[in-house]
């Protein structure tokens, strides 16, 4: 069973900067084809924000390019996003995202969820 574990993400002003973590685990995986993370504003469907393939290519939206940085460790199958100067449209519920390829499946896996709320 695949499992994503989150931290970071809180309240901060406008301005500011956040990081956010992931660690993927589980027994079965065989290799973690892509990593990143979602956003979902409220009110809105959950948007792919930014996305590194396991050969390092990074795709990041229009809106956060120049602000978000994605890193990934492969050696610790861990994705972190750096986030700086924070705007209230970037407030929502933050998911990481795994594409795996296991033994059984090939298939996309979401974390919980972590909120990020910036005020103006």
């Amino acid at each position: 069973q695949v499992q994503l574990m989150e931290s970071g993400g809180g309240l901060v002003q406008a301005g500011e900067s956040l990081e956010l973590s992931c660690v993927v685990s589980g027994s079965n995986i065989f290799r973690i084809l892509v990593m990143g993370w979602g956003r979902q504003a409220p009110g809105k469907q959950r948007e792919l924000v930014a996305n590194q393939t396991d050969d390092g290519t990074t795709d990041l939206v229009d809106s956060v390019k120049g602000r978000f940085t994605l890193s990934r460790d492969n050696s610790k199958n861990a994705v972190n996003l750096r986030m700086t100067d924070l705007k209230p449209e970037d407030t929502g519920v933050y998911y990481c995202f795994a594409h795996i390829l296991s033994w059984e499946e090939l298939g996309d896996h979401w974390g919980q969820g972590i909120q990020v709320t910036v005020s103006s």
